[in-house]
């Protein structure tokens, strides 16, 4: 059996990898963190990781932000295995990520969607042929409750866009008030809010007289958690050191 630990148990993606792992047979959830201590699951919840007293094999981060330094702490001292799938984080914490992965396996991942990582790797293949004449646009839409924008994954997209590219992209995030020259190394980022829109990603390349546009489409919540439930068997029993979703391909 492979005991859970779950870090913001008691969100979106938090109850859903709550119902998705219940019906895995050979995997549970023995623990949550959530600041606000709500047992909403049959499992006990402690608002902190320092206060969480229960063993796991591995945790799965889907939180905030803030909260993910002091996660780090905690799964490099109790030597547990830990995946981060919390987005908006900055240099500090990606700092803390690789040193945490210098004592224990770390698997980190902007969208644990498999569909997601694909069109990466779509992205990474048609970008050198598109780099010389075709503009780079990323459309990207979510409901009205997600907080950082643009999001992780049109973020992620676009680098994966510019580390493909000869000339590196420099990210345009709007377009309000700019009345300048528009450069082929200017990638725009657009947020989209609206709804109940789990998430959509597109990826436009604008040519002379031709358009591809690369479109990955969330209809639900659950994709995420099987990806991190993918990922969780994964890296339980692999050497310290950090892994992505590369690595579970």
């Amino acid at each position: 059996m492979l005991n859970v630990i779950l870090n913001g148990c008691n969100g979106r993606m938090g109850q859903v990898l709550t119902r998705v792992i219940a019906a895995e047979e050979e995997m549970k959830v023995v623990a949550g963190i959530d600041v606000s201590g709500e047992k909403k699951s049959d499992y006990p919840v402690f608002t902190s990781p320092a206060a969480c007293n229960i063993k796991a094999d591995v945790i799965i981060d889907f939180s905030h932000y803030s909260a993910v330094p002091n996660l780090l702490r905690y799964a490099t001292e109790v030597k547990t295995p830990v995946i981060i799938a919390t987005t908006a984080l900055d240099e500090e914490c990606f700092e803390m990520i690789h040193k945490a992965s210098e004592e224990i396996p770390v698997f980190r991942s902007a969208n644990m969607s498999v569909g997601i990582n694909a069109l990466a790797k779509a992205i990474q293949a048609i970008t050198p042929v598109l780099e010389e004449k075709f503009n780079v646009e990323i459309i990207e839409k979510h409901h009205t409750t997600k907080l950082d924008s643009p999001s992780g994954t049109a973020l992620f997209l676009a680098d994966t866009v510019s580390d493909a590219c000869v000339k590196k992209k420099n990210y345009i995030y709007g377009r309000h008030g700019r009345d300048d020259k528009f450069e082929m190394t200017d990638l725009g980022i657009h947020a989209v809010r609206g709804g109940t829109i789990p998430g959509e990603h597109t990826v436009i390349y604008a040519g002379p007289d031709e358009v591809i546009e690369l479109t990955h489409t969330a209809f639900s919540r659950d994709i995420f958690a099987n990806g991190a439930v993918a990922a969780a068997k994964f890296l339980v029993g692999q050497e310290k050191g950090l892994y992505s979703m590369d690595d579970l391909f």
